[in-house]
């Protein structure tokens, strides 16, 4: 991969703040031309970023087309549709004291962006956010992983000829090229990565007093709760741990399983590996299955797999070689083992036993918030105890990975898992600017007289019965702690009064139709 010269990247930044001061991407038809040219950078060279994706990550094909080619299509076709919608002033609620003056919200691009993407989802994390970041009508710098070189010179590459140069540009390379990227002023920063990572990138933008979303990680718990579909849960669980060899912020990470059915959930976590990989199809084979990013990744999991006190249910082989590591499943991990001292992003996934569901919640909670929370549960009353009793970036019921690409949730962490959110609209959102307008007309002085000194007596008295505002009833006392908003309650018994009105009206409506007949 050819790195971008270091005394190339502030001639960079230069040019695309003159790209953004030229204000191409006022017009919303020009945002949209480029999102859709982003969008057929993507499905033209649709084979050619599966080779790179396999050749960076050892990643099968559907995988690739499942977690990053069809999703950064995705992406692009919801900004381009939606761009208009987004983009569109809004009129704030309505309010007498000043709707004369014409109070609108004006959605404005911050600017020059700055995008650093990870190496484990390298396609998508990188063409989702440009797609959001030119809807809200920036120009961008994007960053791509050094440790997925064919992904990022296939950027690089194909960024000139889809899009222009004024607006997006590729800088590749490593520390030094993103320390000078860092070093330089940006309107906007994303990064998606380490939390190491994240707090050098965090720094680097206060000294400009950069906003920054964070999409970081964290150990993400799975609950189970025995009554649960056990097949299913143990099925989707391991699905986000094998998919990627691991390599996902938002893989389960652990599982938190009432003692006495830590057994009975870890064979049917076997039975599934053997349904997912029989003899025919193993995970060793080559395509079948993602590898460890770099050897330093490899050693560092196989680190943490060889100094775990559990007990391996399966799994455990290993090659160095080929960076490989074979799923494994480990119980009775105690929470001082090593397999719990870090974010695994591998594809190991230790099984911890407690007491109970209430165990569980005081585990977590002792921890930083997990960028995700799973619950696999049949009990609603069981998912409710659960999220209502911690905080994670995401709270997920019976299914693992899949929300950050659903259409319509935010997707991000809360602490140490990160800041901000992003994926569609959100991201749109995140690189706009809301900017208050007015306009207000010269009669309004008529209504707003008494803002001008001198402040008589009578003024006071005209402003004060202007901008009063009647509280509701002063309540006698702070109500139960579990209680009930008395709008849900009143919202009850609207909806059993109107049963009961039903009802009766029925019975007497059926009562005359038997008589006349």
């Amino acid at each position: 991969m050819e790195f971008t010269p270091l005394d190339q990247i502030e001639k960079i930044h230069v040019e695309l703040r003159a790209g953004f001061n030229s204000g191409k991407l006022k017009s919303l038809a020009y945002r949209k031309y480029q999102i859709l040219q982003l969008g057929y950078l993507v499905q033209d060279n649709a084979k050619r970023f599966d080779d790179a994706l396999a050749s960076d990550l050892g990643r099968p094909t559907l995988e690739n087309n499942f977690f990053e080619i069809g999703p950064s299509i995705g992406d692009t076709k919801q900004a381009y549709q939606n761009v208009e919608k987004w983009a569109k002033p809004e009129k704030p609620a309505f309010n007498l004291n000043f709707t004369a003056m014409r109070p609108v919200v004006r959605k404005e691009p911050k600017g020059v962006v700055l995008i650093i993407s990870p190496f484990n989802y390298p396609l998508w994390l990188t063409i989702g956010p440009v797609a959001g970041a030119l809807a809200a009508g920036n120009v961008v710098a994007v960053k791509p992983s050094e440790n997925t070189p064919a992904v990022s010179s296939l950027l690089a590459e194909l960024v000139p000829k889809y899009l222009d140069q004024d607006l997006v540009r590729v800088i590749n390379g490593s520390v030094p090229e993103t320390t000078k990227l860092l070093e330089l002023q940006w309107d906007h920063i994303l990064y998606t990565g380490s939390g190491r990572v994240g707090k050098i990138v965090a720094a680097a933008a206060a000294k400009h007093l950069t906003p920054v979303t964070l999409e970081l990680g964290g150990k993400s718990p799975v609950v189970i709760d025995p009554n649960c579909d056990l097949e299913t849960a143990a099925r989707r669980i391991l699905w986000g741990k094998v998919a990627n060899a691991g390599q996902t912020c938002v893989a389960p990470d652990y599982i938190l399983v009432p003692k006495d059915f830590q057994d009975t959930f870890a064979d049917a976590l076997k039975n599934t590996y053997d349904k997912f990989y029989p003899e025919s199809a193993k995970p060793s084979v080559s395509g079948a299955y993602a590898r460890l990013i770099t050897p330093q990744a490899f050693t560092r999991v196989n680190a943490l797999l060889k100094g775990t006190k559990g007990t391996v249910v399966f799994g455990g082989e290993t090659d160095e070689a080929t960076k490989y590591i074979q799923p494994t499943v480990v119980k009775d991990v105690q929470p001082d083992d090593t397999l719990m001292s870090e974010e695994i992003f591998g594809p190991i996934l230790p099984i911890v036993p407690v007491k109970d569901i209430d165990e569980a919640i005081a585990f977590i909670n002792a921890r930083d918030h997990p960028l995700a929370l799973y619950v696999f549960s049949s009990d609603n009353a069981v998912k409710a105890k659960v999220f209502d009793n911690t905080q994670s970036g995401a709270a997920i019921a019976n299914e693992v990975l899949i929300h950050p690409a659903v259409d319509g949730l935010p997707f991000g962490g809360i602490g140490p898992s990160g800041s901000g959110y992003h994926t569609g609209k959100y991201t749109f959102d995140i690189f706009t600017h809301l900017r208050a307008s007015l306009d207000s007309p010269s009669w309004v002085d008529k209504i707003l007289a008494a803002r001008y000194p001198p402040y008589t007596t009578k003024k006071v008295n005209a402003v004060r019965k202007l901008l009063s505002a009647r509280l509701p009833a002063r309540p006698s006392g702070p109500p139960p702690i579990n209680a009930a908003s008395g709008n849900k309650r009143w919202g009850r018994w609207f909806l059993v009064a109107t049963a009961i009105a039903l009802a009766s009206f029925l019975t007497k409506r059926s009562k005359a139709l038997t008589g006349s007949s």
